[in-house]
């Protein structure tokens, strides 16, 4: 916002004396004009310069004169920041429609009352107070009326900006007048220097004009005034006529500035002719690649590495992009130079590459528009003229024909423009590609030839950025054509490659500079010392000593002299060390340029070029021109580069880079070097800032941070995409050799068939036959790896060596971005491929999966100089761990931690599908597979697929220790669960059970059945403990997977842990740390009896088991042999196990029934320490240990087994005989399951010859012995003879191995039994009637004599280490007694 001064008054502004001029301009233009925006060549000392010279000469005044033109461009700068800054706070308003947004109204700027100020606008240049604007808006006009005051001031501030515009017409037409009439030449092989400051004020000037009508000016001029004639009693503002007349006089600002400017018309024609051929070489790209102008060795010669062709065009190349802007600005404001001869064919080459006039910024002026508004009709006009004079002189038929053609050009070269200048400039950014990449090789393997050749790069870099800026200046310009008169997208492809490579060779060319910079600092001082001598030499020629050259040149020269003699020279490596101010020398030197150049000097630029370039040599201002501009690469040398190279104005254009990049970066001809290019531009986007703005250095800061972030994200994405591409199944997953056995079975399948008919179908297309890819027809897909591999390494060794990214006081190093973006790509992947449409991945699955992504990522990490693979076991002990090992760690998890989501969803699919069988596919454990199977899929696979020890070692491998600590927490939750739904059965059933204890100890079975029936939820208690079983069963398989993990990775703590585990002693209760040890080994399997550990440990933590009806527990189990469950009961050879999974239910009485003891044990004897008063102090170990807990276990058992065999064998009935066979069966794997239950204790209970026949039964498949077992004797019924299968007189069998078992076979050898005997029912019924009150041991009736001497055979024959030796077919159950 403008700064408060007084009004600017309307005194007289006739010209004053300079001083008084001077002091005017350096009090007024104060605030548009940034000290620090000023360089040394620039900004140098005017107001020394001008005192250095004595007043009687014309020095002061010229030096005077230049500090206005460089004071002026400046302004001119400030102007226009703060015009732009007005231009978006109102939204960019439609002046020439007069339609304005909410936003424009909204702004606080103009009142928001569009009717009245919309009229005001239209009706200029008439007085507010003659439009009767009560008619209008009478109540906006009252509140306008009422905050007029408030109004006024916010309007203020930029009614002022008028008044600078106004002021700025004046001053610089006085100084663009007085430069053009008194300076002598202005070619720029000359007289550069001067050139250019003059035309960059004539140009600033004419922006500043065109610029000045997208602000509402009419509207803010008007509304001010209205509101001062309200607070000032209908009494205009001073400076209201005057302003109405500029703005009037600039309505539309092109015809008054050709009005203005005419009478420098001639001037800049002759300076646009001087341009023309360096315009038309910059063209012609065949003639630029040809003749070597951007080329460091010579074009035709490659061996000669020096090209001493055009050394000053390669310079004059550098200020093409000025020159193309003085042609298109020049001939718009003075289209009478169009008639020049030569003007036709410049102004023609430069139309057709442009279809825009950009006057500040991003903001611009359709231009082919402009020239058929504004020129056409004054060279109509011009040919008017001539054709009315064409019969009386030659000179005005030539005028007429040249104004003829340039008619035509202009009317057609709209179309040419819109049709070609794509074109054409798509082939300069090709060639600018070709150069610039030769430039960069060349000059990295020939450092030294870069400081010769610094002003071609320069020229490179020049041409570069202008083609860069031009194209995203076009991207979404719509234009209009004069004849159809309706707009046309201009057709630019935002997937143009070219793009990329410029911005990467411009940055690699700006790097190659600044690390050469001492070399090209030395070159440039060696330079500037040998020109001392050919300076002296030529102010020593008989020429200049002819020359009457007064005091005050004569000491310019001396001081130029002095100057570069005593330049410090350079020595070895001690370049970098000097530092050195030439802008005295530059002083002098434009001082010198400054008195010869003006038409009031005696000595001027042409006299001193006769007197010197008769030596055959560069004349004194050749060779002084060289000297400023090789002072320049001594301490200028970064604002030079800069001001070549920066590609700051993009930061306008900064969502229009992004789009590009994101079609560029990753496309088939994109490069991953380039991203490089693409970030380093947001480094120089804050130094489009304007300081006299304020808050834009914040707003475009933060723009600038966004567009970094936004391209890291795609940089990243694209990464990502890179490693996705070859962790597909298409990249590195094609060149797995391992297959998937369905896929093995079908593919060796379809090759015994010969038929390839199959590998056709849709469900395998992605089965190929071994040696595909040899085959030139399936090449492309090898070659699509070898490409991404390229790239992904490529990408990753140019992250890793980019220098970081510094927006303000952010940096971004990509180093570390590249690392988060691999790690959550992981992280992401690692989630993804656990669980697949619902259903978890086989964990061998994932970890091959696994280890493919990490193979990739360790082809990246070769690449990157961080470790990547530290970063991935961060990952997965992050996805592994949810808190602390509670018999390892001590610490506590912090809560700020996030916990493993990975692990979490893997264990609870485990509990859910396996334990608990939610989706009831029919999982059951099966003892001779040592895993679960299922009846049904889950998912893809049955779970036997998941619970292979093979599988659950890869799990332990991915989640390791962490992982297996959360699955067995889940599985302890899940079974606490469990136990205390049995502890709540036994307090609600303590009576029944009471009486069951009872029952049995005195052998009343009525009572014992009238007992069993009160127990309550049965059925539902038994569900329960084989979902404990389950839970056991899978816990322990885990556990032998961890212990074979950690014996292949450690195997010494395996063995260190098992001798640990011997050692620990066996008091009762435990200390702590025996406690922790005991669950550690019990982990790793090298504990004894782990399913009573883990149980023990469960009740310990959950607190069940502490209440004295647990006694109870062998007697409630014991029920279980009256539930419906057993109806539905089969057993299973092939699996060692019954149909629905109640071998789970005996491990669950095993481990809860042992689990129990130890917990009343522990109790008891905690409970008589603290009665006798010793505290924590542990009873005599000899009385109290687990020796005597296992003792009594085994009694528990003892009777769990009696009251079962009881409850069994006296159930029997011609109805409920087939349900015996799964209870005994059950019974005697219990006995082979718990270590607690020796075998001689089922077989006082149940005869030897009974288990065996039904086994032989069930594997030798013997439809005989299955009828003499079921079937009942008339003479024996229902007993059974026992000398038939004596273990003494067992025949032996030849074959061993087991028949296959027919599941049918079973169920209809019953159905056969009950068709024959249907007509013995009634005698079974009447013989049960009358044996129900005598004790019996189920269907055998044998004595107690008979019982004893059963149970000395069987103890004497099932002697040895194990129960299990007896059996002949260890996989398929106990087949034969030994």
């Amino acid at each position: 916002m403008a700064k408060q001064r007084p009004l600017f008054s309307t005194h007289d502004t006739s010209p004053r004396s300079f001083k008084h001029r001077e002091l005017d301009s350096m009090s007024r233009w104060s605030e548009y004009i940034d000290p620090e925006e000023f360089s040394p060549s620039t900004s140098m000392s005017w107001k020394n310069l001008g005192s250095d010279a004595p007043p009687n000469s014309g020095t002061v005044q010229k030096a005077l004169h230049m500090e206005w033109v460089v004071q002026l461009s400046r302004v001119a700068e400030g102007l226009l920041a703060k015009m732009y800054r007005l231009n978006r706070t109102l939204d960019n308003p439609d002046l020439g429609s007069h339609m304005f947004s909410d936003a424009f109204w909204k702004a606080g700027i103009l009142p928001n009352i569009p009717r009245i100020c919309i009229l005001l606008s239209k009706k200029f240049p008439e007085h507010p107070n003659k439009l009767q604007l009560e008619r209008v808006d009478k109540l906006a006009l009252d509140a306008l009326n009422e905050n007029a005051e408030d109004y006024l001031q916010k309007l203020e501030p930029w009614v002022m900006l008028l008044l600078d515009l106004m002021a700025f017409r004046e001053q610089a037409l006085r100084v663009i007048l007085d430069l053009s009439s008194t300076v002598i030449t202005l070619l720029p092989h000359q007289n550069s220097l001067i050139l250019h400051a003059f035309m960059d004020l004539f140009c600033s000037f004419v922006r500043v004009n065109l610029f000045s009508d997208k602000i509402p000016r009419k509207m803010m001029l008007q509304v001010y005034n209205l509101l001062h004639t309200m607070l000032k009693g209908g009494r205009d503002c001073e400076f209201y006529h005057r302003l109405v007349q500029f703005v009037d006089s600039y309505d539309p600002p092109v015809k008054g500035l050709q009005e203005d400017l005419n009478f420098v018309s001639p001037r800049i024609g002759e300076v646009l002719e001087a341009v023309g051929p360096i315009i038309f070489l910059s063209t012609d790209t065949k003639k630029m690649r040809n003749e070597g102008f951007l080329s460091p060795f010579h074009p035709r010669y490659p061996d000669i590495l020096t090209n001493s062709a055009h050394p000053m065009r390669a310079q004059d190349l550098a200020n093409v992009t000025s020159y193309r802007e003085w042609v298109l600005l020049g001939y718009l404001v003075c289209p009478d130079e169009l008639l020049r001869v030569t003007s036709i064919d410049i102004a023609l080459v430069v139309l057709k590459e442009h279809l825009i006039l950009t006057l500040f910024r991003d903001e611009y002026e359709l231009l082919h528009e402009d020239y058929q508004l504004y020129v056409l009709p004054r060279i109509l006009e011009s040919k008017k003229l001539a054709k009315s004079g064409r019969a009386k002189q030659k000179e005005a038929d030539l005028e007429y024909n040249v104004a003829k053609q340039v008619e035509k050009m202009i009317s057609e070269v709209h179309e040419q423009a819109l049709a070609s200048c794509d074109v054409i400039h798509r082939e300069r950014r090709i060639l600018l590609k070709q150069e610039i990449g030769r430039m960069v090789l060349f000059f990295s393997d020939q450092p030294s030839l870069l400081a010769p050749n610094i002003q071609m790069v320069f020229s490179a870099l020049a041409l570069a950025q202008s083609e860069v800026i031009w194209y995203f200046q076009h991207v979404g310009i719509q234009s209009s054509k004069s004849k159809a008169a309706r707009l046309i997208p201009i057709e630019i492809d935002a997937a143009d490659p070219t793009i990329g490579f410029l911005l990467d060779g411009m940055d690699k060319l700006c790097r190659l500079v600044r690390k050469y910079m001492a070399a090209i600092k030395g070159y440039a001082l060696s330079y500037l010392s040998s020109s001392a001598g050919r300076i002296r030499f030529l102010l020593g020629t008989p020429g200049m000593v002819a020359l009457d050259i007064d005091s005050t040149l004569k000491a310019l020269f001396q001081q130029v002299v002095h100057c570069l003699e005593n330049i410090p020279k350079p020595q070895g490596e001690n370049v970098t060390s000097i530092t050195c101010d030439l802008s005295d020398l530059r002083k002098y030197w434009f001082s010198i340029l400054m008195i010869v150049t003006s038409s009031r000097s005696s000595i001027n630029i042409r006299h001193l070029e006769k007197a010197t370039v008769s030596t055959g040599k560069e004349g004194l201002l050749s060779e002084g021109n060289a000297a400023y501009n090789w002072s320049r690469c001594v301490d200028e040398l970064e604002s030079q580069l800069s001001k070549y190279g920066s590609l700051k104005k993009l930061y306008f254009y900064h969502h229009h880079l992004t789009v590009v990049f994101r079609n560029t970066m990753f496309g088939p001809e994109g490069r991953p070097q380039h991203c490089c290019a693409w970030l380093g531009v947001a480094s120089s986007f804050p130094e489009c800032a304007s300081t006299i703005v304020l808050d834009e250095l914040n707003k475009v800061g933060r723009d600038s941070i966004l567009y970094v972030e936004s391209l890291i994200e795609s940089i990243m994405g694209g990464l990502e995409g890179l490693i996705n591409i070859l962790d597909s199944e298409g990249g590195f997953g094609s060149l797995d050799l391992q297959l998937a056995p369905e896929q093995a079975a079908f593919y060796l399948n379809n090759v015994l068939k010969g038929s390839t008919a199959s590998f056709k179908s849709p469900k395998f297309l992605s089965m190929q036959k071994p040696g595909y890819e040899s085959y030139p027809e399936n090449s492309s897909s090898v070659k699509m790896l070898e490409a991404a591999m390229q790239r992904l390494t490529n990408l990753c060794s140019v992250l890793n060596d980019m220098e970081p990214v510094c927006v303000l006081n952010h940096v971004f190093v990509l180093r570390e971005y590249m690392r988060e973006c691999i790690l959550g790509n992981f992280r992401r992947r690692l989630l993804a491929v656990l669980i697949t449409d619902n259903c978890l991945q086989r964990p061998s699955v994932i970890e091959s999966l696994i280890q493919r992504h990490i193979s990739i990522i360790h082809l990246a990490e070769q690449h990157i100089s961080m470790d990547i693979t530290e970063g991935i076991r961060e990952v997965l002990l992050t996805e592994s761990f949810t808190g602390p090992v509670s018999y390892l760690q001590k610490f506590e998890k912090p809560t700020e931690m996030q916990s493993g989501s990975a692990i979490e969803s893997v264990g609870n699919w485990y509990l859910e599908n396996i334990v608990k069988d939610v989706s009831n596919t029919g999982v059951s454990f099966v003892p001779t597979r040592h895993c679960f199977k299922s009846s049904q899929l889950i998912g893809t696979c049955t779970a036997e697929s998941y619970t292979d020890i093979g599988e659950l070692k890869a799990l332990i491998r991915i989640f390791g220790g962490y992982g297996f600590d959360r699955i067995d927490k889940l599985l302890k939750e899940h079974t606490a669960a469990l136990l205390k739904c049995i502890d709540t059965t036994l307090r609600s059933n303590r009576e029944a059970l009471e009486g069951l204890a009872g029952s049995v100890i005195y052998g009343d079975r009525i009572e014992r059945e009238a007992n069993i029936k009160q127990i309550m939820d049965i059925e539902t208690l038994v569900g329960f403990c084989i979902q404990a079983g389950q839970a056991i069963a899978f816990r322990k398989l885990l556990v032998e997977a961890a212990g074979a993990v950690l014996e292949e990775k450690a195997p010494l703590i395996v063995s260190l842990l098992r001798g640990v585990a011997k050692q620990l002693p066996a008091d009762i209760p435990e200390k702590n740390d025996i406690t922790r040890l005991r669950r550690l080994a019990s982990t790793v399997g090298v504990d004894e009896d782990h399913d009573a550990q883990w149980i023990h440990e469960i009740m310990t933590e959950v607190g069940v088991a502490n209440d004295s009806s647990w006694s109870f527990l062998p007697y409630l189990c014991a029920a279980f042999m009256v539930s419906n469950i057993w109806s539905m009961t089969t057993y299973n050879v092939n699996t060692g196990g019954f149909n629905n999974n109640i071998h789970c239910l005996a491990r669950c009485i095993s481990a809860v029934i042992a689990g129990s003891e130890y917990v009343r044990l522990q109790r008891e004897q905690q409970r008589e320490s603290l009665s006798n008063g010793h505290g924590g102090e542990l009873s005599d170990p000899e009385t109290v240990n687990r020796i005597s807990a296992e003792a009594n276990i085994k009694s528990h058992m003892q009777i769990f087994v009696k009251c079962s065999a009881g409850i069994v064998l006296d159930s029997w009935s011609e109805s409920s005989r087939t349900y015996i066979v799964p209870k005994l069966i059950f019974l005697d794997q219990l006995c082979e399951l718990s270590k607690y239950l020796p075998r001689s204790t089922l077989e006082i209970h149940i005869p030897y010859t009974i288990l065996r026949s039904i086994y032989r039964q069930h594997y030798g498949n013997s439809a005989n012995m299955l009828i003499e077992l079921l079937a009942p004797s008339p003479r024996q019924s229902p007993l059974i003879s026992l000398t038939h299968a004596s273990p003494a007189v067992r025949p032996q069998r030849g074959d061993s191995t087991p028949m296959p078992y027919d599941s049918g076979y079973f169920g209809s050898s019953i159905q056969k039994h009950d068709a024959a005997h249907d007509g013995d029912s009634m005698c079974k019924k009447t013989s049960d009637k009358q044996q129900r009150n005598i004790r019996s041991s189920g269907p055998l009736e044998y004595s107690s004599s008979r019982k004893v001497k059963f149970a000395e055979s069987s103890s004497s024959g099932g002697q040895g280490p194990s129960p299990l030796p007896r059996f002949a077919v260890s996989r398929s159950g106990p087949l034969l007694y030994k």
